[in-house]
């Protein structure tokens, strides 16, 4: 039966507390929560820090279900991935009418690039280096999952990976931490706006804390084996920027550092997160972590809850180890209700700062549902942001632009597929609202061309493959090899002009999918193969979630565009830029190696005691390999657009820099002289040329994203100072150091505009 007194007690007390959460002390805040805490019994607090994932709850049946029961008990804090205003409602009124206390829960869901309103998959977006669309497709992802009920997402990704070996890249903004930083920060603030005052600001979960992109072998959920100084330098920056932009979360990662799993480790969650970068937040665990832990082999699952929850992790989710082991690790004295207290807190605090509290019901809107989702206006803004990801790799003799007329053979099993379009976790996509590219183009040229499809290939010749790794989803049966490519090259010889949709299918990217051969599925390339054999034009649309190997495809095929997973408006976006009403302008956040042997490769690695001499191949007892040049197929920064930019040789304003709040300007001129409008990305690189410790090779330190018209020039300038010079030094002070440096300013990484300066004291 409802405890009413305690229940309404308790909303008297939030309301006079939390009436304007934002705007109360941290003081009234604290007394809050002290007064919830103290009605809380141990039980009830330890419940506040699981988080089980919820299945399939149909509307109603919450009131019967397993996990209604635990919710009645107190033994549920949050729950995710469930999805539907009318069911997060039934479950709510579970924990605010029925149990003891009336806590609300927290509903968290994998809200990674977009809702309904799907935006391309992380590594796309990196592509656009373009803060305000990346923050934009937060924030409509945050109105339209809020506008469902959904009050956490378990984004942004983070993560730096340098091996694309490794699935989850796909996840990430790439191999650069400066980049990434700024991607994680515009997330952060697209997400949960102004410290999450309204109900269409969700609260972020930066993840996954930390190093998980450095798995050892590219192989998910392996080990990681790394130095501070590295960690310091190359990979936290992102994490630390999501924090310093205020996130209200933090994932755990699955892998360990120092040999010690992220999740039991206090140096990392307590020493670094809390105490060096001031983050006051929750910390959940990834699914499953703390059960997981066992298999590390540091202890029983008693013991690695204990050192979990000591460690700095306050919520559990998926495994239920905190409650099934907290209670008995508290009579054994492995851990102490002070423990428990911190943790539930946090957890407390989280559901304060989201107004739960004063309204447990403020994201459940059915009229917000039904105006906010998939609307138009998001699904334009995505479509816009789509065409920026997409990264020009060749385009020989001016191939691309096509026109609109003629006739155009479209081939591949990626060309009228709606599963796919999406990419790797799309949690709440809609599919069937969803137009293939077939479909995008047949609107788009109308009757001014003729278009006609043939899937050409199955993904790959092995079936049991394609259902083993879940890349088919059903859609596109598998068929007969042979009829298959009879009829494209059929409909090919009929054309004017080929278009490929071909690569990676969406699920062989992302979690659990790791690869070591990273070039173009075999029946797809065999396809590729015998459509360039025709000796028609063939532009090829490569999808992928990740960097692959492409040698052939870069010596053959005449135009190449990787369109990554665009979303849910994947087939309008590229029929936008492939008829030349966008020029593309995507510009490459990961390395394109030549051969899986080079990897991990990227581009602001550190020398060697013996280089390899620029433009050699293989030189005798220096770093380089027998086989295959250093080199990468397509460097970082890399992307050509339908015009020509021109860069003028650069200006700086002094030599000179002092260590004291001194500055200089480097100033170049850029110039449209093709015949399209277009975006360019102007990319600021640095090289510190002697420091106490071996120092990268470049490092990324400023970027501009422009737009000019064809025949327009523009000056565009970067300011250095000290601080951009800074770095962690082998006692971990974050120093510059006097002495001369390398500036560096180009289209990308590899093609660039050079000069020198001084820092001095």
């Amino acid at each position: 039966m409802i405890n009413k007194k305690i229940f309404f007690s308790l909303l008297l007390l939030a309301a006079g507390f939390l009436s304007a959460a934002a705007q109360k002390s941290p003081q009234d805040m604290d007394r809050f929560i002290d007064a919830l805490m103290k009605k809380m019994t141990v039980e009830e607090k330890i419940g506040q820090l699981n988080l089980p994932v919820t299945g399939e709850i149909t509307t109603g049946q919450a009131k019967s279900s397993d996990i209604a029961a635990k919710i009645k008990r107190g033994e549920v804090g949050g729950l995710f991935n469930l999805k539907g205003v009318e069911k997060i409602r039934d479950v709510q009124k579970q924990a605010v009418e029925q149990s003891r206390l009336g806590i609300p829960l927290l509903f968290g869901m994998d809200v990674i690039h977009g809702y309904e309103t799907m935006f391309p998959i992380p590594l796309g977006l990196s592509c656009t280096w373009d803060m305000t669309a990346i923050e934009e497709s937060a924030r409509i992802a945050a109105i339209e999952a809020s506008a469902d009920g959904i009050s956490w997402t378990f984004s942004p990704m983070v993560d730096i990976s340098r091996d694309p070996r490794w699935g989850r890249v796909s996840e990430g903004s790439g191999e650069d931490p400066f980049l990434g930083a700024m991607i994680a920060e515009a997330m952060v603030r697209g997400y949960q706006g102004k410290n999450m005052e309204r109900n269409d600001e969700i609260m972020a979960c930066v993840k996954h804390f930390a190093l998980y992109g450095a798995s050892e072998s590219g192989r998910d959920y392996n080990m990681v084996d790394m130095s501070p100084n590295r960690m310091y330098n190359e990979y936290f920056l992102p994490y630390q920027a999501a924090i310093e932009a205020g996130s209200g979360s933090v994932m755990s990662s699955f892998n360990d550092i120092n040999g010690i799993p992220a999740t039991a480790n206090k140096w990392l969650l307590t020493d670094v997160l809390r105490k060096q970068w001031g983050f006051n937040g929750l910390v959940t665990t990834d699914h499953s972590a703390i059960v997981e832990l066992t298999n590390h082999s540091i202890g029983n699952l008693e013991s690695v809850s204990a050192r979990a929850l000591q460690a700095g992790t306050d919520m559990d989710m998926g495994s239920r180890a905190f409650v099934a082991q907290l209670e008995k690790a508290l009579k054994d004295g492995k851990i102490t209700e002070n423990d428990i207290d911190i943790a539930c807190r946090r957890v407390l605090e989280a559901k304060q700062k989201l107004g739960l509290f004063e309204d447990p019901y403020r994201f459940l809107s059915d009229e917000r549902a039904e105006s906010e989702i998939y609307t138009e206006s998001n699904r334009a803004e995505a479509r816009k942001i789509a065409t920026e990801t997409f990264v020009l790799l060749k385009n020989e003799n001016q191939l691309l632009p096509l026109q609109r007329k003629g006739k155009i053979a479209l081939i591949g099993p990626l060309g009228n597929t709606r599963t796919q379009m999406q990419g790797t976790w799309a949690v709440a996509a809609v599919p069937s609202k969803y137009s293939t590219i077939l479909e995008a183009m047949q609107r788009n040229v109308g009757e001014r061309a003729t278009i006609r499809y043939a899937k050409g290939s199955n993904f790959m010749y092995d079936e049991k493959f394609e259902e083993r790794t879940w890349v088919n989803k059903g859609e596109l049966p598998h068929l007969d090899d042979e009829q298959l490519l009879k009829e494209a090259l059929e409909i090919a010889n009929w054309s004017d002009i080929i278009i490929a949709t071909l690569g990676e299918p969406a699920e062989l990217s992302g979690e659990s999918s790791c690869r070591t051969n990273l070039e173009m599925p075999d029946a797809q390339h065999d396809l590729l193969q015998a459509l360039v054999k025709t000796g028609k034009p063939v532009v090829l649309l490569h999808f992928s979630g990740r960097p692959t190997v492409m040698n052939w495809e870069q010596k053959n095929v005449p135009a190449i565009m990787n369109v990554w997973f665009a979303g849910s408006e994947t087939g309008d976006a590229i029929c936008d830029v492939i008829f030349g009403d966008v020029s593309p302008s995507g510009k490459l956040t990961t390395t394109f190696p030549q051969t899986v042997g080079q990897l991990p490769m990227y581009y602001n690695h550190r020398n060697t005691s013996r280089p390899q001499d620029k433009d050699k191949w293989f030189e005798k007892f220096r770093s380089n390999y027998i086989d295959v040049t250093n080199d990468p197929l397509y460097p970082f920064g890399y992307g050509l657009s339908y015009t020509t930019f021109d860069y003028s040789p650069m200006k700086l304003s002094a030599n000179e820099l002092n260590i004291k709040n001194d500055s200089l300007i480097a100033s170049i001129t850029i110039s449209n002289k093709g015949e399209y409008d277009a975006d360019e990305i102007i990319q600021m690189y640095i090289r510190d040329i002697a420091g106490s410790i071996t120092r990268p090779v470049q490092e990324l330190k400023g970027f501009q994203r422009i737009h000019l018209k064809k025949g327009e020039s523009r000056e565009i300038t970067f300011t250095i100072t000290p601080e951009l010079l800074k770095f962690y030094n082998n006692d971990l002070d974050f120093v510059c150091e006097p002495g001369e440096f390398e500036l560096m300013i180009g289209p990308n990484s590899r093609d660039v505009e050079r000069c020198k300066f001084i820092l001095t004291e």
